[in-house]
């Protein structure tokens, strides 16, 4: 048989494995092993592709701190605090305490960077909370997993910081571009789940008191000085994202360990609300002990256990795809669509179907280094199409087959993953609604850049 008939049947084999539930890291990891064979690829070269991603890429570093720092706001207290601030500001709409859901995601995002974390977060704390509060259950799974897509676009995202090392970008400069579009994203997707809730009667009413927001807000103050330690660092230039992780993962180490000897000496209860807590308690936040940190470590290292490796074998993926002349493909098929929304909007097209059955990580590596060369010759700016790239990709975190948040979300909630499924369609509504004009709209991306 030919090489091209062996590489299809190899394909073939690794989309049933994918179908069959196989991780995607070893079906990618089985396409690449067997088309290496095919090629006469030796394994050592893998080997070395696979060193060369983490010896020489510094700024993925910052990956494993981002997903720690998430991990230790959760464990301190620190994301709870914010999701009563946010609670506090909407409670009084219908569907309130939904939206405040989705504004603890942006929250959450804004020091995580992880899709995933904040789903799995805000899904954990709130979902209990919405179906005690008249919403139904499948609605408020849908809700966390929908508002964890903000994960990787508001400011620091680990993807990112992917794409800027891919691209040779500054991560600063996509850090700043992403923090328009995803606040748009936030507020479109609470559009979105204010008109079910009024539309179903869901949520109970609180009364909009300048009082519970003030004391929300200075509860939730060290929430408030991480997300403007991170932006403020890399916004002034003070220090590199990968700086910037380490310093919030310090940052939220003190906090936590200062935090919890003061509760103690309080008497403080961490399951009242922050709005119920006296003045001298709504400035502590839970915290954590110094035996808990190995947990805590060991849960964030797993996470980065299963992205690390994703990247390093998409990274050898995209090489193959090279040498069979996929780019050459790919590159011709967009670039004969004709001049710039053409081109645009058929890249848009390829991200959105990838992004339905792979991983943002797989779909920002493989495809990146192609399309994003294609847009710039037809003159799109590279901050703005890094933006435009990776808002479609979030999107196929709720977008099915594959959803990666609708999984999380299924697993943190217990709702089955079908039946989350209805309840995202206008959310994905709002999503791409906010990507089509983020693609027409460059100013939304560049406008906070001082040199664009």
């Amino acid at each position: 048989m030919t090489d091209g008939t062996w590489i299809t049947l190899i394909s073939i084999g690794v989309t049933l494995l994918f179908m069959l539930g196989v991780p995607v890291f070893l079906v990618i990891a089985y396409w690449v092993i067997g088309c290496s064979f095919v090629l006469g690829m030796t394994l050592d070269n893998i080997g070395a592709a696979l060193s060369d991603v983490f010896t020489d890429g510094f700024a993925l570093l910052a990956m494993p701190l981002f997903i720690l720092t998430g991990d230790l706001i959760n464990k301190s207290g620190i994301a709870r605090r914010l999701s009563d601030f946010a609670y506090a500001c909407l409670g009084w709409l219908r569907g309130g305490l939904a939206m405040a859901s989705l504004g603890a995601c942006g929250l959450f995002a804004a020091i995580s960077g992880s899709n995933s974390a904040t789903t799995a977060t805000i899904g954990s704390m709130l979902h209990p909370e919405m179906v005690k509060g008249g919403y139904d259950e499948r609605f408020s799974a849908a809700t966390a997993a929908a508002g964890g897509t903000v994960g990787i676009i508001i400011p620091p995202s680990i993807i990112f910081i992917v794409y800027g090392f891919l691209m040779n970008l500054p991560i600063s400069d996509l850090f700043v571009a992403g923090i328009i579009p995803g606040a748009l994203m936030v507020i479109a997707m609470q559009a979105a789940c204010w008109l079910i809730c009024w539309r179903n009667g869901w949520g109970y009413l609180i009364p909009l008191q300048l009082s519970r927001v003030l004391k929300t807000a200075f509860g939730a103050w060290l929430g408030f000085f991480a997300i403007g330690l991170v932006l403020w660092g890399i916004y002034t230039g003070k220090f590199s994202p990968t700086e910037a992780a380490g310093v919030t993962v310090g940052f939220c180490v003190i906090v936590g360990l200062v935090c919890y000897p003061l509760n103690k000496i309080m008497g403080s209860d961490t399951d009242k609300p922050i709005s119920d807590k006296g003045y001298s308690e709504m400035f502590v936040v839970e915290g954590f002990k110094l035996t808990e940190i190995p947990s805590i470590v060991i849960r964030s290292a797993q996470i980065t256990g299963i992205l690390a490796p994703l990247i390093a074998v998409s990274v050898v993926m995209q090489q193959i795809l090279s040498l069979l002349g996929a780019q050459q493909v790919i590159g011709d098929f967009v670039t004969g669509m004709g001049g710039y929304y053409a081109v645009l909007f058929t890249a848009m097209a390829i991200v959105f179907v990838s992004g339905m059955v792979l991983e943002s990580l797989p779909v920002t590596i493989i495809l990146a280094p192609i399309l994003a060369p294609i847009a710039a010759s037809v003159g799109v700016d590279p901050v703005h199409f890094s933006v435009i790239f990776l808002v479609g990709a979030s999107i196929g975190f709720i977008t099915p087959p594959y959803g990666l948040n609708l999984y999380v979300a299924s697993g943190v909630t217990g709702v089955p993953y079908f039946r989350l499924l209805r309840y995202t369609v206008p959310y994905l509504v709002a999503l791409i609604s906010i990507w089509i004009l983020v693609s027409l709209t460059p100013e939304l991306a560049l406008m906070l850049l001082p040199d664009r």
